[in-house]
């Protein structure tokens, strides 16, 4: 299966991130490292930074491989700060995503199955750009439909955005929980790094524990920092606050 291949590619790098981050000195760990969120707030919102939130959008939208690591790093945070964000946003046309699903899993697609694949994650990542699941299925039907040069830009993006998370942590504790702008995103995270979530267990104030299963070669679970995330959710939601 093509989440399998992504896999593959994504973990030896990502593993290395992690490494390089903690091993690196103060200066380099402030270039991609754990995010600095208020910087990425401010940066984000303010139209005469290069870290506008709408320009790098723009940039990642229309497959600029020129961007940064950096640049990915504002962007994937930038989106907590957006006036439209929603981290339990529910999925684009949900009969629709129920029609592909099946058609993931399997090796032969015929030239329509693979255009409604293709048309259904295009449509659900213009409505989500952060959606990394969406992200990796759009990756899977360019590879069937035999676009490669989108693919491997795809793919780029994807490994990137990562990356980003795979810098801000090690998942190891809560002090060096791993930071994410949507819950779906844990899931994804430990996914796409070879990982099978077996149980999950929110820990007061703020974290997120997802136990895995178990090998001798890693933890039996990873910690997940969504404090800001329920910070910017609450902010938009007030309503949600107030007890039943």
């Amino acid at each position: 299966m093509h989440i399998l291949r992504t896999i593959i590619s994504v973990v030896a790098v990502a593993a290395a991130s992690v490494f390089a981050v903690s091993a690196a000195p103060a200066s380099a760990r402030a270039t991609l490292g754990k995010p600095d969120l208020e910087a990425i707030r401010v940066a984000s919102v303010d139209e005469h930074s290069r870290y506008y939130y709408p320009t790098l959008l723009r940039k990642f939208m229309r497959n600029d491989t020129t961007m940064t690591g950096v640049e990915y790093q504002y962007l994937y945070y930038g989106t907590l700060f957006q006036e439209d964000f929603d981290p339990y946003r529910k999925p684009v046309d949900q009969e629709q995503l129920e029609a592909i699903t099946p058609l993931l899993a399997r090796d032969e697609l015929t030239r329509a199955e693979r255009q409604q694949v293709l048309d259904y994650c295009v449509r659900a990542v213009e409505n989500d750009p952060m959606n990394l699941r969406q992200i990796n299925n759009r990756i899977f039907a360019y590879e069937k439909r035999g676009d490669v040069n989108l693919a491997k830009i795809w793919q780029n993006k994807l490994n990137h955005l990562l990356l980003v998370i795979a810098a801000s942590g090690t998942g190891a504790d809560r002090d060096n929980a791993w930071i994410v702008v949507s819950p779906q995103h844990e899931y994804d995270f430990l996914n796409l790094k070879g990982l099978k979530a077996t149980n999950h267990t929110f820990e007061q104030p703020y974290y997120d524990h997802i136990e895995v299963e178990h090998t001798d070669r890693q933890p039996a679970g990873y910690y997940f920092n969504i404090e800001e995330l329920l910070k910017q959710y609450f902010l938009k939601h007030p309503s949600e606050l107030r007890e039943p």
